[in-house]
């Protein structure tokens, strides 16, 4: 089993550290109302303007600072804690919610990047700086379009990519678990809603261009929201687990090309699988725990040695190499 030490750790903050604030490429997500609306990104985004795309930044920035917590010795935590000092301020805040009050800004980043914004707010809270204390107006107006979003979803949204449902759920209960009761409430009454009724999935995956595994990812997520009914609930989801079954959750998806931004998703379906299992595990039977331990440990093994090579995986894949390591 490949686990999270001082080495690795430095390994993934210099990456992250080299994308963060490296501004292009870049990816905007923004509906244009006129010429006056295209900018730079770092004019449209003061804070999270590197990585490739908005959200990549998001979770680049949560892997910095979980991994200076975890390991505040390695050379990089110094480094680190600089630039969310100079990155975290009223004024910087200020201009992200700016970009949120724009006219038909409803849909920037739903839902994947309003997740990991509370995630990274959340890890903030970990920290004595005041880092936490800066972005949580940031959060709070993300927590509120979710509380909004989430009573109008009357289908779940089941694919690999940035549009799942139960992934932004995931995510985004720890940080209601600690800052809002009611959006606690309110996701695990949608989570019901959407997948307490799920039987013998088929997982016909992963699609050529996902990161997530749409079975596993909603197995996490009823997991989280619905602990003591789970055991009972994944039996019926996945029955065949011990036979190993549905047999495309326990192959590592085939990536062919990481230049293409796209193909290298699958890099990403490997290790959020290995997140999603080891995540699970420890709530089932033996037999099956096992199975689920050894498949994560596959999965893992196929992706980690590319979290770094090319900035299509580069960008991006290291947070989701940490949630998987996390899970020790």
């Amino acid at each position: 089993m490949t686990k999270l030490d001082a080495d690795l750790a430095s390994r993934m903050a210099r990456i992250a550290l080299g994308h963060v604030r490296k501004e292009y490429p870049h990816k905007l997500d923004q509906v244009l109302l006129g010429d006056e609306d295209l900018a730079p990104p770092r004019a449209l985004h003061p804070i999270f303007y590197g990585s490739f795309d908005w959200h990549s930044c998001v979770h680049g920035w949560w892997t910095l600072l979980t991994l200076r917590r975890l390991f505040p010795q390695i050379p990089e935590a110094q480094p680190i804690a600089e630039m969310a000092d100079d990155s975290f301020t009223p004024e910087k805040v200020g201009g992200e919610l700016a970009f949120l009050d724009r006219p038909l800004s409803r849909g920037f980043e739903r839902p994947y990047g309003w997740a990991w914004l509370l995630y990274l707010h959340l890890e903030a809270t970990r920290h004595q700086e005041s880092w936490a204390a800066e972005l949580e107006p940031l959060a709070r107006a993300f927590a509120q379009r979710l509380r909004d979003y989430l009573p109008v979803l009357t289908y779940p949204i089941r694919v690999g990519t940035h549009f799942n449902t139960a992934f932004a759920v995931v995510l985004s209960l720890e940080w209601a678990e600690r800052f809002d009761e009611d959006l606690v409430e309110l996701i695990r009454n949608r989570s019901l809603h959407w997948f307490a009724a799920d039987r013998d999935c088929q997982a016909w995956e992963p699609g050529g261009d996902e990161f997530l595994s749409p079975a596993l990812i909603e197995a996490l997520c009823m997991a989280g929201t619905h602990e003591a009914d789970f055991p009972a609930w994944f039996a019926r989801f996945l029955p065949s687990i011990c036979q190993r079954e549905p047999a495309s959750l326990f192959e590592p998806a085939i990536v062919s090309d990481r230049s293409d931004g796209k193909i290298a998703h699958l890099d990403g379906v490997n290790l959020s699988r290995a997140w999603c299992w080891r995540r699970i595990a420890p709530l089932l039977p033996e037999q099956e725990r096992e199975i689920a331990s050894a498949s994560a440990d596959e999965h893992l093994a196929a992706a980690l040695p590319h979290i770094a090579g090319d900035y299509m995986g580069e960008h991006w894949l290291a947070s989701f190499a940490l949630l998987a390591l996390l899970c020790e």
